[in-house]
């Protein structure tokens, strides 16, 4: 089964909610608050969305260490 297009859309969400993290960590500003409120129903929903795809990104790993 080719998954290439999941693979990189989670791929870009998750390379988002890391840039959203390093505000976080250098500047003390969390971009998803700024712009959809902080912990609204919205933002919990996006908070969600970059964990499932930070997890599924690690079956992403797996299939990059086996080599297929």
């Amino acid at each position: 089964m080719n998954s290439r297009g999941l693979d990189y859309t989670a791929l870009t969400i998750a390379v988002i909610g890391a840039i959203n993290w390093g505000l976080i960590g250098i500047f003390k500003f969390d971009l998803v608050a700024f712009l959809f409120g902080n912990l609204s129903w919205l933002s919990r929903i996006i908070y969600i969305v970059v964990g499932i795809c930070g997890l599924y990104l690690l079956s992403v790993f797996g299939r990059i260490t086996d080599g297929k």
